[in-house]
């Protein structure tokens, strides 16, 4: 297969905004690339490994089932200091649609890393459990527990690779495609309406608009003197932290050879709002045609 063809892909981390990379693929598909690889991260690494594991279809159909009661009924809450989801309840669920494999039986080659907290290095899985690397590599600090392996305790591979591109092992014979997550608000789109086949997206029930509008003429909105944002301490560190992510994930960029970069503005959706798959996964796939057609026509 012609390199111009054939894709190394890389997933980043972000959330529910990971379903974007969903719509990324199926672009990449729909024009006759091939992925011969994939490295994930967190986010990219659930969608990653579904794909890697020919479970596309399946892992799409059952996410885009899942309303707002359905989402919150799979955060297992706790009172933990260390996250305030267990994690394990969502991947039991999942697992009843698509079993755990071993990732060296995947019939795409697939990366995905996650950092081990205690020692600070990144861990690296390229054989075992699928579902045990893609729960590790998710494993958001402070929102997740972090999962236990072996001998480690891990967190979200994003803390010190967003952008594994370092993973990649077939970089330099393919076209390399980067999907970024975590863009600022000039890559924010309106949310579509419609997906690529023109259906219509779950609305808000008629009876609730007609409430809400009915509300608002009993009880209108009074008008507010304007005062300027005031972050909380943890605001504040977690906005920090985020700064700091999107300074490291452009230099990341910048010090790998990357032919196509899909970037996702990381105010499009909330870490846990997977009950806008269809949405995130149309604006995933038009962010991505709008890259390919800047490549291809730089490439004719």
């Amino acid at each position: 297969m012609e390199k111009s063809k054939s894709v190394s892909l890389v997933l980043s981390s972000g959330g529910a905004r990971g379903l974007a990379h969903v719509g990324v693929i199926e672009e990449l598909e729909k024009r006759g690339y091939h992925i011969a690889e994939i490295a994930g991260c967190s986010a990219g690494a659930l969608v990653g490994g579904m794909y890697a594991a020919g479970k596309m279809e399946e892992f799409r159909d059952w996410i885009c089932n899942l309303d707002r009661l359905d989402v919150f009924s799979l955060m297992d809450f706790t009172l933990s200091t260390r996250g305030f989801i267990k994690g394990e309840k969502v991947y039991n669920a999942l697992k009843k649609v698509i079993e755990d494999c071993q990732i060296e039986d995947l019939s795409i080659p697939f990366y995905c890393n996650a950092v081990d907290y205690i020692s600070g290095k990144e861990v690296v899985f390229r054989t075992g459990s699928l579902y045990a690397a893609i729960r590790a590599s998710g494993s958001i600090p402070t929102v997740f527990q972090p999962a236990r392996h072996l001998r480690y305790e891990l967190i979200d591979g994003g803390v010190l690779n967003p952008i594994p591109l370092s993973l990649l092992q077939q970089a330099a014979e393919n076209m390399v495609v980067v999907v970024g997550l975590n863009a600022g608000d000039s890559e924010l789109v309106v949310p579509p309406k419609k997906d690529s086949k023109g259906k219509k997206f779950i609305s808000m029930p008629a009876w609730v608009i007609e409430y809400r509008n009915k509300m608002r003429q009993y009880f209108p909105e009074q008008g507010k003197i304007e005062k300027p944002a005031s972050l909380s301490s943890i605001s504040l560190m977690t906005r920090s932290f985020d700064l700091l992510q999107d300074r490291f994930s452009a230099l990341l960029i910048e010090r790998h050879h990357v032919d196509v970069t899909v970037q996702v503005a990381r105010n499009q959706a909330g870490i846990l709002e997977f009950y806008r798959a269809e949405e995130l996964i149309e604006i995933g796939r038009e962010k991505a045609a709008m890259a390919l057609d800047i490549w291809e026509n730089g490439n004719r």
